[in-house]
C-alpha cells in the first residue's frame, strides 16, 4: 500500500464571486426547502454541537458567521492561533463551507426611521438566525471549531498532509467536536498510515466523521481518501434535478449518501458571497444534518446518527446501496424526525476492524507492563542434550581432492598433445605457390561473390 497521498485537493470550485445583494443569495438556498431542511427545524437548529471544519481556515468575521465560530486552531504552521486566517490553495474555500453548515445570515441596516415613525415599525427578529439576509446554514445554531490546513500547494509552514489530517483530527475531537466535516480529498482511494491513529481515536470517541466524495472536474473519478475510510460519511454530488452530478461528484462503494452539489451559494472572506459548486458543499450540509441530530437526541452515538441519515434517505439510482448515490438521496426532516430502529455497529464499516484484518494489529494505547519480573514457569520438559555433530567420512573428505588433481590431469594432457601437434605443423613443408593464402588451410570458407543486381 501507498504511503502517501497522491494528490490531496479541496474538493470545490468557485464558479463566480464578488459582491452581492445579501437578500438575494438567500433565495439561490434551494436545498433548505427541497431537501427538508426549513420542516427540520421545527425539531432542531443544531444548539449545543460543535462541529469542526479541517479546511483552509475560517473567515469568522463574516456578517453571516457572528458568533459561530467558538474556536479553532492551525496545523499548518502557516495560519494564525485560532483558525481563522484564510490560507492554501483555495483560502476562501473554508468560509464558503462553514456558512453553508452553520451561517447565521444577518439583518442589513436601513436608514434611519424619522422621529415620527412608530416603534412598532422595527422589524422583530427572525425565528431563524440573525436577520433575513446572506448565508442561513443547515444548522444554524451550531458551534464551529476551525482547524486550518495547508493543503493543494506546497506548504510554506512545512509539516505534509500525512501531518496535517491526523494532527486536525485529534485536535478536533479534543476540543469537544461531536462531528468533524472534511471537504477535502484526493486521487487516491489509499491513505497514508499515519492516519490510521487520529480516526481510530475519532471513533473511539464516539464523533460523526463526515467527508466529500470528490469532483470528477477535479480530476477524482474514483472517491479518495480520507472519504474511503471506513466509519467516514461519505458524501456525492447532486445536481438541481436530484441526479448524479456528472462534473461535481465522483463514485465508489464507500459513498453513504447523496446531497446538493451544484448552483451552491455560500459567504467569502472579507463579507463577499458567490456562486459554487462540487460535493465541498454537499459534505456540510450532511454535517449539518448531523448536527441536528446530535442536538435533538444528545445522547445518541455516532454510529446511529449516520444510520438515521443513510437509512431515510431516498433510494436513487440502482435499488439498494449503490455506488453513485450510497443509500439515496438526503431527508433531512426524516432524518431527524423519523422512527429508525437502532444498530448494533456502524453500518458503514469500522476502522478499527479494518487496522486489525489489514494493518494485522490495533493502536490503542497498550496497557501498562508490571513493575516486577515474572519468573519463568518450571518447564514441563527434561533438558534436551545438545547434538552432536559426526565426523566426516574419509571418502567425503578424500572426494574433493580427487576431483581436483583429474582435472588437473587432464588439462595437462591436452596442453602436451596441443604441443606435439604445434610442432609437426611447423615441420611440415607449405604446399602450393606464393601466396601462403592458396595453400592448404584448416578451415573450409565458401567466399560468396556479389549477385548482379536486378534490372
Amino acid at each position: 500500500m501507498s504511503s502517501a497521498i497522491a494528490v490531496l485537493t479541496l474538493v470545490g470550485a468557485m464558479i463566480s464571486a464578488g459582491p452581492a445583494a445579501a437578500d438575494s443569495i438567500r433565495d439561490k438556498e434551494y436545498w433548505l426547502g427541497e431537501y427538508g431542511i426549513t420542516k427540520a427545524w421545527d425539531a432542531s437548529k443544531g444548539a449545543g454541537v460543535k462541529v469542526a471544519v479541517i479546511d483552509s481556515g475560517i473567515d469568522g468575521k463574516h456578517p453571516d458567521l457572528k458568533g459561530a465560530v467558538v474556536g479553532g486552531t492551525d496545523v499548518s504552521g502557516a495560519g494564525d492561533s485560532k483558525g481563522e486566517k484564510p490560507i492554501g490553495a483555495k483560502p476562501e474555500h473554508g468560509t464558503l463551507v462553514t456558512t453553508m453548515l452553520a451561517g447565521r445570515g444577518h439583518s442589513t441596516p436601513t436608514p434611519s426611521a424619522s422621529a415620527s415613525a412608530s416603534p412598532s415599525a422595527t422589524p422583530s427578529k427572525p425565528a431563524v438566525g440573525n436577520g433575513l439576509d446572506g448565508i442561513i446554514g443547515v444548522a444554524p445554531e451550531a458551534e464551529i471549531l476551525s482547524v486550518s490546513t495547508w493543503l493543494g500547494s506546497p506548504n510554506p509552514g512545512g509539516p505534509t498532509d500525512q501531518e496535517q489530517i491526523p494532527a486536525a483530527v485529534r485536535w478536533a475531537v479534543d476540543h469537544g467536536a461531536k462531528v468533524i466535516n472534511i471537504s477535502l480529498g484526493s486521487t487516491s482511494p489509499e491513505w497514508p498510515q499515519s492516519w490510521d491513529a487520529a480516526f481510530l481515536y475519532a471513533e473511539q470517541k464516539d464523533v460523526v466523521v463526515v467527508a466529500a466524495a470528490g469532483n470528477r472536474q477535479g480530476g477524482n473519478v474514483q472517491v479518495g481518501a480520507p472519504a474511503t475510510i471506513p466509519g467516514v460519511l461519505t458524501v456525492a454530488g447532486l445536481d438541481r434535478k436530484r441526479i448524479a452530478s456528472i462534473d461535481s461528484s465522483s463514485q465508489g462503494i464507500s459513498i453513504g449518501v447523496a446531497a446538493p452539489a451544484e448552483d451552491l451559494a455560500g459567504g467569502m472572506p472579507g463579507g463577499q458571497y458567490a456562486q459554487w459548486a462540487g460535493t465541498s458543499g454537499a459534505a456540510p450540509i450532511v454535517s449539518g444534518v448531523a448536527a441536528l441530530i446530535r442536538s435533538k437526541y444528545p445522547d445518541m452515538s455516532a454510529k446511529q446518527v449516520i444510520n438515521r441519515i443513510i437509512s431515510t434517505a431516498k433510494d436513487a439510482g440502482t435499488p439498494g446501496k449503490d455506488p453513485i448515490y450510497g443509500y439515496g438521496i438526503l431527508d433531512a426532516e426524516a432524518a431527524v424526525k423519523a422512527t429508525v430502529p437502532e444498530v448494533k455497529t456502524n453500518r458503514l464499516g469500522s476502522i478499527a476492524e479494518w487496522i486489525r484484518v489489514h494493518r494485522r494489529g490495533v493502536l490503542d494505547t497498550p496497557s501498562a507492563q508490571p513493575s516486577s519480573v515474572q519468573a519463568a514457569p518450571t518447564p514441563t520438559l527434561k533438558d534436551p542434550k545438545a547434538p552432536v555433530a559426526a565426523a566426516p567420512s574419509e571418502i567425503d573428505a578424500t572426494l574433493p581432492a580427487a576431483v581436483v588433481i583429474g582435472f588437473a590431469a587432464l588439462i595437462l594432457a591436452i596442453l602436451i598433445g596441443a604441443g606435439v601437434h604445434l610442432w609437426r605443423a611447423a615441420r611440415r613443408p607449405i604446399q602450393g605457390g606464393a601466396n601462403p593464402g592458396d595453400g592448404t588451410d584448416t578451415s573450409s570458407i565458401d567466399v560468396v561473390k556479389d549477385s548482379p543486381k536486378d534490372s
